[in-house]
């Protein structure tokens, strides 16, 4: 048994604080032990990203403030790289500047506790083979950053779309997906540990099939766990949403409100591009009959600018489409390459650093005040929101997200506690918070049945 202590940072995205949960569980069974600063840590990894070149940035700067750490130290450290950046930078990480001891790919992870041996034998280890068939599906995630109210639950691997822009089919391999009933115990599991509010995760949740479940199969099975637990799902593709998955949603009070479709941008030649198999048209079409079909549903998005190529035009008309749809939340980002991507290999990226800056702050200051006019609507609406925790703000204020998935604050009450559901009436709002005014403890049944008879 290896008695050590680990220390996980984790970078990126949903699916990588995922599979940080599944190393967890990986080493604990080994008998190493979690801790929270890497001071406290024979062995440090970084869970790393590589979507954006900024998150590689950091990964690269956090490498060299833990091998001066090592150097400090009395005693052996090892230093381990795990997830996206792993086949992408190893020979770089590893031979060149010396900064690692370990590589392991996000299929590997099974493999840890071999080639922890294999450093404490003096060798470098690297495993970043990818896996047609590797889920986890059998591991129990150990979830201890989480705030004990929400989790994650991944329910495929990998990705087959190949979007120009994209790194992750050549990071996280090709498309799989894990039994629906392995996932439905999952959820079992965390409905009896407490847990309120399950996200179900994917590169593109709506390709999942198992052989004998589509997505909206899934998602029925998710809702009937616990009427009490509400599911969440991220990221569906535009290129497939089926309409069965929206009737399912509107018939089931646990589903949320709430779809988080990237759009990616909104121009015809833009989206040829990025190989994004729809178009603007399409798009718009598929927004309409979410809205038509789930009232009062919320809708969140992804937008590049600067994509390579792109003119004023083009970028008009993504400023355009997010002004006709008024997202309620947008992840916007700037165009950076990434190496191997089709965009890499046949595009020149050749709009100028200042221009995609300036595109990306007309985009965000636009989005900016969509949010603030569409949280405006919202004061005098009644909500049940799910408690997550104390405010930011105040120790005398709690918080926490309504179904369409927006954070509310409001004065902490003696009778309530986190995990709970209560019945708010919106009062005030900035661009990204509503503030509310507590009228009942609830729950999903009692809030549904209320919402039905008036």
């Amino acid at each position: 048994m290896d008695q050590r202590n680990f220390y996980i940072e984790t970078y990126g995205c949903q699916m990588n604080v995922s599979d940080t949960e599944i190393v967890n569980s990986i080493l604990m069974e080994e008998g190493m032990q979690p801790v929270n600063e890497p001071d406290d840590a024979e062995v440090v990894f970084i869970n790393t990203c590589s979507i954006r070149e900024n998150a590689e940035e950091r990964v690269w700067n956090r490498l060299k403030e833990f091998k001066a750490l090592k150097r400090e130290r009395d005693k052996d450290m090892t230093v381990g790289v795990l997830g996206c950046m792993a086949e992408r930078i190893r020979e770089k990480i590893m031979e060149k500047e010396e900064l690692v001891d370990l590589v392991v790919g996000p299929d590997a992870y099974r493999d840890l506790p071999k080639l922890l041996s294999d450093v404490d034998d003096g060798r470098k280890a690297v495993n970043t083979i990818l896996s047609l068939e590797e889920t986890y599906a059998d591991i129990k995630p150990v979830r201890r950053n989480d705030n004990g109210v929400s989790a994650f639950v991944t329910i495929m691997r990998g990705c087959d779309n190949m979007c120009a822009f994209c790194v992750v089919p050549f990071t996280r391999g090709r498309e799989r997906s894990r039994k629906a009933d392995s996932i439905i115990e999952e959820l079992q599991q965390l409905s009896n540990q407490g847990y309120k509010e399950v996200t179900l995760l994917g590169q593109n949740v709506n390709s999942y099939d198992d052989g004998e479940n589509s997505f909206a199969d899934l998602m029925y099975k998710a809702s009937q766990v616990d009427p009490e637990m509400r599911i969440r799902f991220s990221s569906p593709h535009p290129k497939d949403f089926p309409e069965e998955l929206l009737e399912i949603i509107a018939e089931q009070p646990n589903l949320c409100n709430y779809i988080h479709i990237p759009a990616q941008s909104g121009n015809n030649e833009v989206l040829e591009r990025m190989r994004r198999p729809y178009t603007r048209e399409q798009y718009l079409e598929l927004v309409e009959k979410m809205r038509d079909i789930i009232p009062g549903v919320t809708l969140s998005t992804d937008i590049i600018t600067g994509f390579c190529g792109e003119t004023e035009e083009e970028h008009e008309d993504t400023m355009s489409l997010m002004a006709k749809v008024k997202y309620d939340l947008a992840y916007m980002f700037a165009y950076s390459e990434r190496g191997r991507t089709l965009a890499q290999r046949k595009y020149e990226d050749d709009v100028p650093e200042d221009v995609k800056k300036r595109r990306l702050s007309e985009i965000i200051e636009q989005q900016m005040n969509i949010q603030e006019e569409l949280n405006k609507k919202e004061i005098g609406r009644r909500h049940l929101v799910l408690v997550e925790g104390t405010s930011k703000r105040s120790d005398e204020q709690l918080c926490g997200r309504t179904d369409t998935n927006k954070m509310v604050v409001f004065d902490r009450q003696d009778n309530l506690e986190k995990g709970d559901y209560v019945e708010v009436t919106i009062t005030d709002c900035t661009s990204a918070t509503l503030m509310g005014d507590v009228i009942k403890k609830s729950s999903i049944k009692e809030y549904d049945q209320e919402t039905v008879a008036a």
